[in-house]
């Protein structure tokens, strides 16, 4: 007899739980359409979960945002025959994140590589989630994600830690910018579920986020004299052309005739005083692909140069991204202006 009353006490908490979710779900603040799971009432005091307002699903940006990232991760994980679907559904357990921070870092960690059980699972992205850390945290990225909020499927929590990973490693990708979503927080107050929605912004503009990583000297240029653009820009045309001319070419406008990468090979090989065979690049490209193939392959130059990884990206500086054009730009003139 005991037993079974101590069995319906914890059958009543549980109905009492799922009551306080479904006044949740008429409170005033939740707009409409929006579930609480059972699972998500079940909270500790003072404890929080945030949900995705499933209107902002509908966003086509934040649509845009998922397709890019999934592509991505497809793309880096092709050779581990990973396939990701859903962000939410494939990230979760640990397994996709620990090859993809593998992939991007070059590292290895000791991890198990199949997990089902759930503190096997936690564990690992324990294990993961430090090591992720501890490359962004040195480099001003606020960490937006947790173990029990990836392991819980939060996908903003996900998609933040994606973002993050992308932006550090300068991978080839182009997010879509300015992409906000608004999230329903839920959170447990003296024994109260208490509700409210929330903006959050899961990517500004490219340049802001890049912007994490070290500054250099023409980020204080820009930021402090922007008068001085275009004497920086004439400066920099005539540096380029005192090299290109000795190949019967110029140069009157920087961010649309570097934007293939034949000039930047070209400059590239004048300014180390070789010969760039032509079968390595593009002479005349067309595509997207191709032009991207040939910024990349200058930007290897560079670095073979002794030059430090441009922190522009390829794909920036095809899209006529002038801010990104001058950066490499500026960076070749910083190191060769003394050559003849």
């Amino acid at each position: 007899m005991a037993g079974l009353l101590c069995g319906t006490k914890r059958k009543q908490q549980v109905s009492d739980l799922h009551e306080e979710g479904k006044n949740a779900i008429n409170a005033p603040l939740l707009p409409s359409g929006t579930d609480i799971h059972p699972e998500d009432t079940l909270l500790e005091e003072n404890a929080e979960r945030i949900m995705l307002d499933p209107t902002s699903r509908e966003n086509p940006k934040f649509k845009d945002l998922l397709k890019v990232l999934i592509d991505w991760i497809n793309s880096e994980l092709e050779e581990e025959r990973i396939i990701v679907k859903d962000l939410e559904e494939d990230c979760y357990d640990g397994q996709v994140l620990q090859k993809l921070f593998e992939k991007l870092s070059g590292r290895k960690l000791n991890v198990a590589e199949v997990t089902q059980s759930e503190i096997g699972q936690k564990q690992k992205l324990q294990t993961v989630l430090e090591a992720v850390n501890d490359v962004l945290r040195p480099h001003g990225w606020t960490v937006e994600w947790s173990v029990d909020s990836i392991h819980s499927k939060n996908l903003v929590a996900i998609i933040y830690l994606l973002v993050a990973l992308a932006m550090h490693f300068q991978v080839p990708i182009r997010l879509p910018e300015h992409v906000s979503v608004q999230v329903v927080v839920v959170k447990k107050r003296e024994g109260i579920l208490q509700t409210a929605l929330m903006t959050k912004e899961l990517t500004s503009t490219t340049e802001m986020m890049m912007g994490r990583f070290e500054r250099d000297a023409f980020d204080t240029l820009l930021d402090h004299a922007p008068d001085k653009l275009n004497v920086v820009k004439t400066s920099l045309i005539t540096f380029v052309n005192k090299h290109l001319n000795k190949l019967n070419l110029e140069v009157t406008e920087l961010e649309s005739q570097f934007a293939d990468g034949v000039y930047l090979i070209l400059l590239m090989g004048l300014l180390e005083d070789y010969f760039v065979p032509l079968y390595n690049f593009f002479l005349t490209p067309e595509s997207f692909e191709q032009k991207v193939h040939n910024v990349a392959f200058a930007f290897e130059l560079m670095q073979e140069g002794g030059l430090k990884k441009p922190k522009a990206r390829p794909e920036d500086v095809v899209n006529l991204n002038l801010k990104s054009t001058l950066r490499v730009l500026y960076n070749l003139f910083t190191n060769y202006k003394t050559s003849a």
